[in-house]
């Protein structure tokens, strides 16, 4: 069964902790187990690249510079 590919790093995300939660609570067969991983190592590596790219574009834009993050705490 083919799998379509995730729209954004979001649906990615949304898609990975549904797969994680089923992991997590279910006793999947033993198919559908190695299925669902496999989709999740699917996803993770998606995200990864999405991050990556992300990363790249942040250091382009300051100067190719990776600058540390300061969040102010709510």
């Amino acid at each position: 069964m083919a799998r379509k590919s995730p729209k954004n790093f979001e649906d990615a995300l949304s898609r990975l902790e549904a797969i994680t939660q089923t992991m997590q609570t279910s006793v999947l067969p033993l198919e559908e187990a190695l299925a669902t991983y496999q989709e999740g190592l699917e996803l993770v590596r998606f995200c990864q690249q999405r991050l990556s790219a992300v990363e790249q574009a942040i250091q382009v834009l300051d100067n190719d510079k990776l600058k540390e993050l300061h969040l102010e705490s709510e």
